[in-house]
Order: structure tokens, then sequence, then C-alpha cells
């Protein structure tokens, strides 16, 4: 520990020597277009009998002196190079029009109130609001303007009590993760003692009486576990329910139904195995398996005393179970939604004793309904394709709320009646567009392997098919997860520039099955960025664009996926942005969260799993002096999610690399984090402008 401890000061006190070099550099690098200097030092070590030289592991360290030293000279470079973009004051304009908006969230109800999140278009960030009744006066319920003079402290609802009388609100600083949990009196505004200190909590239910909470908790080194905290007391003393036996990179969670006796406890083992567990509260009774050694996905909701299993189990396209509580057994499961062989049941919740199923059909959404027993009773009619989530509610209650949008429609949110089927408009969102002028499509594409992959266009009707169209190309394709038609004002302010707006729904997600996503996970990893890149060739070869007009855009797996892309295939793409990534595959999951995600991508710990990862791995496979793609990382060192040491020792390595003439930029915000929460509205809109300053400028855009 001592020799460790004196390695680490003289590190220091080399980097300490070497800071005036540096500083050096800095200045000269300034005064010309080539990037700020980077200290290579190499660290060699053999993995699984491969040598492995990583030259900029020192930038890992986020708070050394000469990592802050570059980090502020590549802000000064990255701005000195996109602040001098002539359309850049029109673009700005444009994205205040579309971000600088009233917005509201749906609202939770509880005892009569209305509890909802509200922004209006002259603050910073979100005000959550409560009204007595539907049509009630509105009144303040937390406001997080003046908690920060930067207004970066923002603060989210987690819970409201049963009686409406208390809730529950987690502060942030900047764009962590970790929050710290208060409760307060609805009435009376007055804080309680009981306070949670800062952590990464998933979950918090509070009981019927007020008498306590349960929570999930990540203790910061990768361990979940499920406690109870009784109102009053120190949180120190909190009761353990749940978590033992479970692995570093396991997640589990935990609700309350709403009679309040059943505790429905989650555990996550990656995105392809979900077992299900349950703790009757009335009985005290220990914690009990309802999946059992079933190695599927399985959630649920709880209606009465009646759980409503959905599960992938001999279904990939999920079907449903009605299951008793008190007699959970498998052998008493009741089979009452068939699996749809055509589309995926992709959610499931209740309101007013019904249930409400959310299916992707060719990634469009439909919503049916169904009685407990599984009888067909109709569907809620959207208002065009699109996407919505079910409508949510309570199982006692027939109100319900749910949202709609697509590429070219703003966030609609209805109340829906769930005796009469009758809808009204909660909240339409006011952002101005010309929506009749945009067309919306949907084509498919073979990939390298000849499996067929959907994508939606979206571009101002009449488009010629010259091959010059200035092309957005985005993606995601991982953890299950569906990318589906919903409203972007990324995407709109692109097509109202003459630009196409491509979405290809890839392997790894869930948009049709669980099949669909093992084809993009562990050893297939691959399948993802040959997708990706088989939309680039698609896109090209149908004359919407050509490589010199083609951008591309992905955050965190979707960072990695446009990382692999410009690796791979530098020749198809003109500019990149890459934003929250993950690039260093091979040390990833030594960092922060990312043993959660083992499961999904393998670990170079394993020889099999670091084969396919170190091949595929952007930082080690860049070629010195290959014409790469004009590059903007994105991150920041409120990242708490995925480590922002990825995107620094990118930008090194790719500056170094580059042999090309294109550039090689960093936009790092000391404050950001993974998704952009608790970000002030004006920063939202400075940093869009930063993105679409890039991409005119190196796609050779004059903007209209």
């Amino acid at each position: 520990m001592s020799s460790l401890f004196l390695k680490e000061n003289q590190h220091r006190t080399r980097f300490g020597i070497l800071l005036p070099v540096l500083a050096i550099a800095i200045l000269l690098s300034a005064c010309t277009s080539a990037p700020p200097a980077t200290r290579v030092e190499n660290v060699t070590e053999t993995l699984h009998g491969v040598e492995i030289t990583d030259p900029y592991r020192w930038l890992e360290d986020q708070e050394a002196p000469e990592t802050r030293a570059w980090i502020n000279a590549q802000n000064r470079y990255t701005n000195s190079m996109l602040r001098k973009f002539r359309g850049r004051e029109k673009l700005k304009a444009r994205f205040t029009e579309l971000m600088k908006i009233d917005t509201m969230g749906s609202p939770t109800v509880r005892n009569g109130r209305y509890f909802y999140s509200k922004r209006d278009a002259d603050k910073e960030l979100t005000v959550y609001y409560y009204r007595d009744g539907f049509d009630g006066e509105e009144k303040v319920l937390i406001d997080p303007h003046g908690m920060s003079e930067d207004n970066r402290t923002s603060v989210g609802l987690q819970e409201v009590s049963e009686d409406g009388k208390l809730f529950a609100y987690g502060i942030r600083q900047g764009g962590e993760d970790e929050m710290d949990i208060h409760w307060r009196g609805v009435e009376t505004g007055n804080e309680l003692p009981d306070v949670h200190p800062r952590k990464r909590y998933s979950s918090i239910s509070l009981t019927p009486d007020n008498k306590g909470f349960y929570y999930s908790l990540n203790d910061g080194k990768g361990i979940h576990n499920v406690y109870y905290h009784a109102m009053g007391t120190d949180p120190a003393g909190d009761k353990e329910i749940w978590g033992d036996g479970f692995k570093p990179g396991d997640i589990i969670d935990a609700s309350l139904s709403d009679n309040g006796r059943w505790l429905l406890l989650v555990a996550f083992h990656g995105w392809s195995h979900i077992e299900l567990h349950y703790k009757d509260l009335q009985t005290d009774s220990a914690v009990r398996s309802i999946s059992g050694n079933l190695e599927a996905n399985f959630a649920g909701s709880i209606g009465g005393d009646t759980l409503f299993l959905r599960t992938n189990w001999n279904a990939p396209n999920y079907r449903i179970f009605s299951v008793s509580m008190k007699n959970p057994a498998r052998r008493n499961w009741r089979e009452i939604v068939p699996e749809d062989k055509e589309a995926v049941l992709s959610g499931m919740s209740l309101a007013g004793g019904k249930l409400f199923l959310n299916y992707m059909r060719d990634v469009n959404t439909e919503i049916k309904i169904v009685s407990p027993t599984g009888k067909a009773l109709g569907d809620v009619k959207l208002p065009a394709l699109g996407t919505a989530g079910a409508p949510s509610g309570r199982w006692s209650n027939k109100e319900a709320f749910y949202s709609f949008s697509s590429f070219h429609i703003p966030r609609t949110t209805f109340r829906y009646n769930t005796e009469s089927g009758e809808q009204e408009v909660w909240f339409r969102s006011p952002v101005e567009i010309d929506s009749d002028s945009i067309e919306v499509k949907q084509v498919w594409y073979e990939s390298k392997d000849g499996a067929k992959v959907p994508m939606f266009l979206v571009h101002k009707k009449g488009l010629e098919l010259n091959g010059q169209n200035p092309t957005y190309l985005t993606g995601y394709g991982g953890f299950n997860i569906s990318r589906r038609p919903g409203f972007s004002s990324t995407a709109v302010a692109w097509v109202e520039q003459g630009g196409v707006y491509a979405l290809p729904n890839l392997r790894g997600g869930g948009e049709f099955g669980e099949e669909w996503h093992k084809a993009g996970m562990f050893g297939n990893k691959q399948n993802v960025f040959d997708d990706f890149h088989s939309a680039a060739e698609w896109l090209i070869e149908n004359n919407y664009t050509n490589p010199k007009k083609l951008a591309i855009a992905g955050g965190s797996n979707g960072g990695l996926l446009v990382g692999a892309a410009f690796i791979q295939r530098p020749e198809l793409f003109q500019a990149v942005i890459c934003a929250v990534p993950l690039l260093d595959m091979v040390r990833y999951h030594q960092f922060l969260v990312a043993r959660f995600w083992i499961p999904e991508y393998g670990s170079s710990e394993d020889p099999e799993q670091f084969k396919y990862i170190h091949e595929y791995s952007p930082y080690h496979n860049a070629k010195p002096g290959t014409d790469y793609p004009a590059i903007l990382f994105v991150s920041g060192d409120s990242d708490t999610r995925v480590a922002p040491l990825h995107a620094r020792k990118m930008t090194a390595l790719m500056q170094s690399a580059q042999g090309g003439t294109r550039p090689i930029l960093l936009h790092y915000d000391t404050k950001g984090g993974h998704s952009g929460g608790g970000t002030p509205t004006s920063k939202r809109i400075e940093d869009a402008t930063d993105n679409f300053s890039f991409l005119f400028w190196q796609l050779g855009m004059t903007v209209k």
C-alpha cells in the first residue's frame, strides 16, 4: 500500500514538472489550427497473450492538474473552431424556438391531487406543481431555481404519499445520476428530518400509512440492495430487506402494490435474464421467488391481489400470465394473453381494472385493452403512426394518462377515461413546425449477413434524390432498447434545412423481441455495426446522399456504435458526433457502474470474450495516418454513468492518428452529465447549436 502511495506521489511530482512544458505547447497550438499537444506515456500490458499499449492512460485521472489543463486547452481549441461558423446565430435562434417552450409532464394522481412537472418557456429548469382537482389552482410544489447560481442544481419528484400530503424529491448536482433524497409536506412546505445522502437510488415506495418506505440503492461498489426506512429514524439504521447472494453488476429494484400488501422485487442479470420475487408485508413473509430458475425476462404489475406477469419465457415476443399472489406457484399461472408472432408486447400498464398492452408492430405503436381474464376490449385510438406509452394510472381509478409523438408531431399528453374510452388533451407542446411539409416513411434494407433491417427516414416532401442531400444518420442497437419514432428537435431542425434524418432499428435493440436483442450482444456485437454500415450504404446507393454529405451521431452505447463505425469504415462518413461514449472496451468495466453492462458486452477478463471485444474496441483499432472523418467528441465531468475518460483518451488518440485534414474536437462540459438532466435550457440550446455548427461546417451546408 505504501509503495503504491509513493508511486502515485512520484507521478504527481513528475506531472508537476511537466506542466510548464504543456502550458507552452498549449499556447503555441492556440496560434495555429493544430489541436493542443498531448503527451504520450505508453503503458504496455499483456492480456491473454496479446500485448496492448495504451498511450493516454494518464488521461484517466480526471482530477490530475495535467488532465485539467489538457481539458481546458481542448475546450479553447474547440470553441475557437466552432464559434467561427457564420450561420451560428440563425441556428441558435431556431433551436431557441424549438426548445425554449412551455413543457409539462404527465401527472401523478393521489387522493384527488395532481402532481406534475412543468417548465415555462422563460425558465431554465423544471419546476414541480400540484393541483387540488383536475381544474384546481396550480401551486408550486418545489422550484430548483436559486438552489445554485448557475442553475446546475435540479430536482426530481420521487414519490407521493397515498393521501397526497407528503412527497419525496431528489436533488442532483450538475448532470450526475446520484442524488440525495428529501421529504416535504405538500401543504406546509416543511422539510422532514428524513434525509438520505447522495447515492444512486433506483426506486422509492412509501407505505400507504406513511410510516416508512422501501428503496433500492447502489452502494457505489456495484452492489444493489433493497432497504426499509422507518420515517423519523436515522437512515444509518435502515433495515436491509433483500440483496444477499447477488453479485456486483446485478441490479435489484422494489415497488409496492397499490394496496400496500405486496412488495414486488426484481433482479436484473443483464437485459436477457430478469427475475421476479415478492414479499407479503401483511404476514411479514420471507422473500420468495415467482420466476424460479427460469432464465428469461419477467416483469409485472399487481392489481388487487393478482399479478399480471409479462414474460418472454418460451415466447420471444412476450405473453401475459395471471398469477394469484396468494398462491403464485408456477402450476397456478394462467395464460391470458398469448404471444403475438407478428408484434412485440413491449409494455403493459394497469388502470381502471383493465390491462393496457403496448405493442410494437414494425416499430410502430399499437395499444390494446384487455380485461383481467384476457378478453379483448378494443384499442386506444392514436392520432397517427408514431409512439405512445400505455396509459398509466391506478388499478382502482378510471383515470389514466399517456403521451404520443412522432418525428414531426410534437408531444401531446392525453387524459384517458378507462370506462368510456373518452380522451382529452392534458397538455400539447406548443412547438411551431409545419408538420404537413415533412414526410416520414419506413424502408427496409439488407445488412451484411442478409438480415432485413427497417429504417425510418424523415425529410421534406418532394425531396430530390440526387445524391447530394446532407444526411444525419443515428442509431443505438443495444440493451433491448427500442428506438421508435418520437419527436426530436434535432430531426425537425435538420429536415427544415433540407436534410435527411435517418434512424435504423439495429440489432441489439428490442424492436423485434429477444432474438433481435441477442443478435446484437456479446460476440454478436459486430452485427450492430454491420447493420449501421449497411444503412449508410443503402442511403448512398439509393441517391439520398454521398459520403461527403453523410454525418453520423450517437450517444452512450450509440457513442460506441459511431466510434466503431468511423474506425471500421472511415470512408463512408464526412462527420461524426460521438457523445458520452464507450470506446476503450478492454477497460470499460473497471470504471463507475460499468460492471452492470458486462451481461450485454462481456468482459476482457474472460479470454473468449476478450477476443471479440478487442477486435472491435474503437480505442484499440485506430490506424495512424488514416483519413478519418471530422469528429466531435462530447462528454463532461458529471457523467457518473459512462466514464468521460473514454472521450478524453479517444480525442487524444484520434488527433494523433488523423492522417487527413478534417478536425478532431472535444466538447467537454465540466458540469455536464450523461443524460442531460439538470442542464439549463439555455445550455441545451448552446450545445445543440455547437453540434449543428460542427455538422454544417463539415458538410458544407449554409443556413437557410
